[in-house]
């Protein structure tokens, strides 16, 4: 066997120039592949800036309505709202009233962009209940897993009813997606996709989203959320959702389970999505904001090594920012 003389095998000739590694380029990143998650917050009169994740605001109705617009001259795919309503009780009695936050901001998002973004809602009751947990709890404190189904399906019926073209179910409870599905169809919403956050864990990355929808929760969600020690059990999860009927499934949080959310792009028979969730937003503008590493540089391999890992759709922060950044390198 002949062994190869220095120079002839060198992997960096395809590395040499730009036009070079874009053509070798085996992952790309384009608009369509982002999803703008955002928050409207009830009672504002001015967007109010987050501490925790610069850069990001709770919304107006008003403003809402103009961030929906820039990401769609942007190109990207869609938009995620989360409503933070004013009032909240045990049952997120806020999350099915049709004038409850999330419900009207989604008409106004839908009135504004029509069918050139994905419009979608984030389907939990987490941001509406005066316990911050995602179901309707027990007299004992405990979620009540089928009562709060009950709740979700309302949910999704209020929410197709104010237009949203997708809903995005992120509670994590057993037999979540068939509840939906049959909800939406029953009401006669056949065309509303079902997104599933079906491989959603108990993460610490949270922590910058609990004050952008100012969380109630005193505790954790351990006990419905996944363990962060499973690999294996991501792909049962997902099973379960697509047998449901879920037309979408979502790993989250994506870079802390990049194996997982691999793992589930290999076997999936439905597009697979990943949240780059608050925490890793914010550690990326605290770092950047001190001058330890470079924001652009560093915030484009963050969502494009989500996509090398197999994710079809990245829920960023940075979705419109990034769309503009990739159509400046076009």
């Amino acid at each position: 066997m002949t062994v190869p003389t220095p120079g002839r095998i060198r992997p960096r000739r395809l590395r040499r120039t730009p036009a070079m590694r874009r053509l070798a380029a085996q992952t790309r990143l384009h608009p369509a592949d982002l999803v703008l998650p955002v928050f409207v917050r009830e009672g504002l009169d001015a967007p109010r800036p987050l501490t925790s994740m610069p850069g990001v605001v709770q919304h107006t109705r008003d403003s809402l309505r103009q961030e929906a617009a820039r990401a769609a001259a942007a190109g990207i795919g869609g938009i995620m709202l989360f409503g933070v309503p004013v009032h909240r009780d045990a049952v997120g009695s806020g999350a099915t009233d049709p004038d409850g936050i999330l419900n009207v901001a989604l008409a106004d998002v839908v009135a504004e962009v029509g069918d050139a973004l994905v419009v979608q809602a984030d389907l939990c009751l987490d941001e509406f209940t005066d316990h911050g947990h995602c179901g309707v709890l027990t007299a004992d404190g405990v979620v009540d897993n089928d009562a709060t189904l009950e709740r979700y399906a309302a949910m999704a019926v209020a929410q197709a009813e104010a237009g949203a073209h997708l809903v995005g179910l992120s509670g994590m409870m057993d037999g979540q997606t068939g509840v939906v599905r049959d909800a939406l169809d029953a009401a006669g919403h056949h065309e509303v996709a079902v997104l599933a956050y079906a491989a959603k864990y108990a993460s610490a990355f949270y922590g910058p989203f609990r004050e952008a929808v100012e969380s109630q929760l005193d505790g954790d969600r351990r006990t419905y959320q996944m363990d962060p020690a499973n690999r294996r059990e991501a792909a049962r999860e997902v099973a379960i959702d697509v047998a449901e009927g879920a037309d979408v499934v979502m790993v989250k949080p994506a870079m802390s389970y990049l194996d997982v959310l691999a793992d589930v792009a290999a076997s999936s028979t439905v597009p697979v999505w990943a949240y780059q969730v608050s925490g890793e937003y914010a550690m990326i503008e605290a770092a950047s904001a001190r001058g330890w590493i470079g924001r652009r540089s560093a915030v484009t391999e963050s969502v494009l090594s989500i996509r090398r890992a197999g994710a079809d759709a990245i829920l960023t922060y940075w979705a419109t920012e990034l769309a503009g950044w990739l159509a400046e390198e076009q």
